[in-house]
């Protein structure tokens, strides 16, 4: 009984410590989430070629296609005023300080929404009972509902803001409002034009707001820069074709390498695994975005066995079904050998390697000595244990779907989510490659923990101590 005691004590202290390893590894994901997004974000910001880098070009392009526009247009270079300028800093941060920017895409600080901007200048307004007065009242007209507010200011301050039509205070709604001097106007300037020579004189205003959490602890990864909708549902429109070409990939590869790797492993030095090892290699030489340029020349253009581009034909939602799975299979061949031709000589030899050193092993030797059948030695107990490596693979297989490759999806033009990286960072799209980047190394950093946890399942060498 003691025994047995002593043997239920080492399972139980065995159990908690690899319950406490794998709970620091989960706990590791967070930081190491952080870091990476900071870097990611960090670099972003500073990067030339951002939003409003490419609204300034956009614009120049029109304005050089419509003609010159007047010197008193009261627009800046590329026909964009300086309004437009401080809504595109506003709405993606840009005028906030990196970290405090990072914070708000995070959600752990509240972003402003809904801004509306009131000069404190005579334009003419009037209200009940008479004209207001230019230098202590303006009206702004909220963004949205249309109704005007006034703001009344008090030195370098705002003392009142109250709706124009019932007087009651916009706070009383959640609205927030805040004074910008004309010493801050001008430095956003200067920020914005750094070679300018001079600075515009500005007046004061009245900002008006609301702010609200929005990120991602909220679920929110924000609006794409170039197409204008949310990036979740970006993104969440590419899972399918992402996780369809990763599952086939996946499933495909250790189907053909596994059996091929045994093969050269029990055929060493033979044709089979010398002509075998020139064919993987040969493939294994040749990116997958270049293989597929070759196929699509040859199979494709010359030959028209296969369509050039897409997953699916113009007309695959008038088809029957198994029109749609002929026309999907007919789409899928070429990209998913290029998916494929990467990993087979990694999987096939490693299967080789480990196989040829298990039956090396003097396990194996005295199997054969004490009357066991090759096949039983082989397959009974040096696959099994060449099969340990593999399996710390298998841990990778959640990155389905995100699976895939950027040039790859370009070259045969597959909307998955490869290729909507790689249009993120050709279009500089923010929140598309934070969005994008923050779920692939979530999912990876959860694959190398799953790959740890089948290590220690399939393997009884393994301490976590």
């Amino acid at each position: 009984m003691s025994g047995l005691a002593c043997l239920r004590n080492r399972a139980r202290n065995t159990g908690s410590i690899v319950k406490s390893y794998f709970l620091r590894r989960l706990l590791l994901i967070p930081p190491t989430l952080l870091g990476i997004t900071l870097l990611v974000f960090t670099v972003s910001r500073f990067v030339p070629g951002g939003p409003m880098e490419k609204m300034l070009q956009e614009a120049t392009k029109g304005s050089e296609q419509g003609g010159k526009r007047s010197s008193n247009s009261g627009q800046t270079q590329g026909g964009l005023s300086e309004e437009q300028l401080e809504e595109v800093e506003e709405q993606y941060g840009l005028n906030k300080h990196v970290l405090v920017a990072y914070l708000q895409w995070l959600g752990v600080l509240p972003k402003e929404v809904r801004i509306s901007k009131g000069e404190f200048s005579d334009r003419g307004e009037e209200v009940i009972g008479g004209k207001l007065d230019p230098e202590t009242t303006t009206e702004v007209v909220l963004r949205g509902d249309g109704r005007a507010v006034l703001a009344t200011r008090s030195g370098e301050g705002i003392s009142s803001a109250v709706f124009a039509e019932s007087g009651k205070p916009v706070d009383g709604e959640g609205w927030k409002v805040r004074f910008e001097t004309k010493e801050d106007r001008q430095a956003r300037y200067k920020r914005r034009n750094p070679d300018s020579p001079t600075v515009p004189e500005y007046v004061p205003r009245a900002v008006i707001y609301q702010t609200r959490f929005s990120g991602l602890l909220q679920g929110d990864l924000g609006r794409s820069t170039a197409y204008n909708d949310p990036v979740d549902e970006m993104i969440l429109s590419r899972m399918p074709v992402a996780a369809y070409f990763g599952i086939l990939t996946a499933i495909l590869t250790y189907a053909v390498c596994l059996p091929l790797g045994v093969l050269k492993a029990l055929k060493h030095r033979t044709f089979i695994d010398s002509a075998s090892s020139v064919l993987i290699f040969l493939g294994y030489s040749i990116p997958g975005f270049a293989l597929g340029a070759i196929l699509l020349v040859h199979f494709g253009a010359r030959l028209n066995w296969f369509p050039l581009f897409g997953l699916t034909s113009a007309d695959f939602d008038q088809m029957n079904p198994w029109d749609k799975a002929v026309d999907l299979a007919h789409h899928t061949v070429l990209p998913l050998i290029c998916y494929m031709v990467g990993s087979f000589a990694m999987l096939t030899m490693m299967t080789k390697n480990n196989l040829m050193d298990n039956l090396a092993a003097d396990y194996v030797r005295t199997a054969v000595a004490k009357g066991a059948g090759f096949r039983k030695a082989v397959f009974g107990h040096a696959f099994r244990n060449s099969m340990i490596p593999v399996a710390t693979s298998l841990g990778d297989l959640v990155t389905v779907f995100i699976g895939g490759s950027m040039l790859i999806e370009t070259v045969f033009d597959i909307q998955g989510f490869g290729l909507l990286q790689y249009q993120s960072v050709i279009a500089r799209d923010v929140p598309v490659i934070m969005g994008t980047l923050t779920i692939a190394a979530f999912l990876m950093l959860i694959g190398h923990v799953l790959s740890d946890f089948i290590v220690a399942m399939v393997d009884p060498r393994i301490k976590f101590e």
